[in-house]
């Protein structure tokens, strides 16, 4: 199994690539930070050296840098079981008040990154007539969040995107599922005010796209809807 997942070394992505990695699937992960992807390469590969780990440094609203990973991967593997669109940037603030260039930085990272590397990767996907593209979306994709102003265009435009994916793939064989999570404990989150058990843990988010993926190939988790037992914040 080669499982590809962007921003995959924090919050929702690790717990994502970790269960991936358990159950024995090559990884390719790309991230920002050169240290964590260091770091994580490095604890995957000792955990078991004989795995194809892939970890990459790159901005995922560059459009050369994601053909470059791309072009990577498919040199590695001649095939792709799953892609995980999980890289996003939550800037808060309302549509009236927020700094210029808020939407265009969202728009690139939560919503253009996803839609090329789609794009990039679903013709090999079509052409071994299998495959699982995860889109991660928000709760925000559904409501709007307050203070969430641009962030809630991009994940409605997340949302929307992975629809049509979904429609488009029917018929080749490659599943799309969109997943909407609630609060939960990520770097988003970091130094808030609010006892632990409030948001959801990312381990939650990874065991339903797990189990998302773990269904015959003709049956398809088509979204999943996930909150906090005490709703959204």
């Amino acid at each position: 199994m080669n499982v590809i997942i962007t921003g995959g070394t924090t919050g929702i992505g690790r717990a994502i690539l970790d269960l991936f990695f358990a159950k024995g699937a090559n990884i390719a992960f790309c991230a920002r930070n050169q240290k964590d992807i260091d770091v994580l390469t490095n604890k995957l590969l000792n955990i078991d050296p004989n795995r194809n780990v892939i970890g990459r440094s790159i901005d995922v609203s560059n459009v050369e840098q994601i053909i470059e990973f791309q072009k990577e991967v498919i040199q590695s593997w001649s095939q792709i079981d799953v892609l995980i669109n999980n890289a996003g940037v939550f800037l808060p603030g309302e549509i009236l008040k927020e700094e210029s260039g808020a939407l265009e930085l969202m728009i690139e990272t939560n919503l253009y990154s996803a839609y090329r590397l789609s794009r990039l990767v679903a013709p090999t996907m079509i052409d071994q007539g299998s495959g699982h593209i995860f889109n991660i979306c928000s709760v925000a994709s559904l409501i709007a969040l307050t203070n969430g102003g641009s962030y809630t265009i991009s994940k409605f435009a997340m949302l929307g995107f992975s629809k049509v994916l979904r429609e488009e793939l029917k018929t080749t064989g490659v599943k799309v599922t969109s997943v909407l999570p609630g609060a939960t404990w990520s770097n988003s989150w970091a130094g808030v005010d609010l006892p632990y058990e409030r948001l959801m843990e990312a381990e939650d988010v990874a065991k339903q796209v797990w189990g998302a993926y773990d269904t015959s190939p003709s049956a398809i988790v088509e979204e999943i809807v996930m909150r906090p037992q005490l709703g959204d914040l």
